[in-house]
């Protein structure tokens, strides 16, 4: 099927990835406004926070911005997009390693160092969001977001699946986490009642 034929690639599960992230930068920004950034639940959430988002921008840089330059070796602006989306990742470390230090240190100017990172990250999401997705849904077939997707799973492993995908519903409503669901395979909606939610509600990552 040509994939301007195809029906609409389904994007739920980024969206709520990015969801997550947003929402563990509130709870970060929160944490040091009320003075609780030295917590150990803050720290977990701090250390889980850069996994999850290492690993999101590691597959994207691996596999999807190749198969997307693979179908737009003819078209100059969309070439472009991708080497600022590249770029935009890189430009993310340099703000995460200062909020890094930041708490290490107890850094006065820890809550402008959070907000900085909100705003770099926010604005990048936004640019994949509004730019990215469009093109994925242009130019890419179902196989070829199967193969990122799966990619993402091999990355994560199954220890590491089992803290993304309660990581990711944390705080949504009942409506969201069901799309987000309806994207797993059986077993990992199985897997994450029995065993992997309340594992992670333990944790209490950000409280206080």
């Amino acid at each position: 099927m040509a994939v301007a034929q195809q029906a609409p690639i389904n994007f739920a599960v980024m969206y709520a990835t990015h969801d997550a992230f947003r929402r563990d930068l509130e709870r970060l920004a929160a944490a040091v406004a009320a003075g609780r950034a030295g917590t150990p639940q803050v720290r977990a959430g701090w250390e889980n926070f850069k996994r999850q988002l290492h690993v999101h921008h590691t597959v994207e840089d691996a596999v999807l911005w190749p198969r997307l330059a693979q179908q737009v070796t003819d078209r100059p602006d969309d070439q472009k997009l991708l080497a600022e989306m590249e770029a935009e990742h890189a430009q993310l470390d340099a703000v995460l390693a200062a909020v890094d230090a930041g708490l290490s240190q107890a850094s006065a100017d820890l809550g402008e160092r959070v907000d900085r990172l909100a705003q770099s990250l926010g604005s990048h999401m936004r640019h994949e969001e509004n730019a990215a997705l469009p093109l994925i849904q242009d130019v890419l077939t179902h196989k070829d977001w199967d193969a990122f997707r799966s990619a993402m799973a091999k990355k994560q492993g199954p220890k590491g699946a089992a803290v993304y995908i309660p990581w990711v519903m944390d705080g949504r409503d009942v409506a969201e986490r069901k799309r987000f669901l309806e994207c797993m395979p059986a077993p990992v909606k199985v897997l994450n009642k029995l065993f992997w939610e309340s594992s992670y509600q333990k944790r209490g990552l950000f409280s206080a």
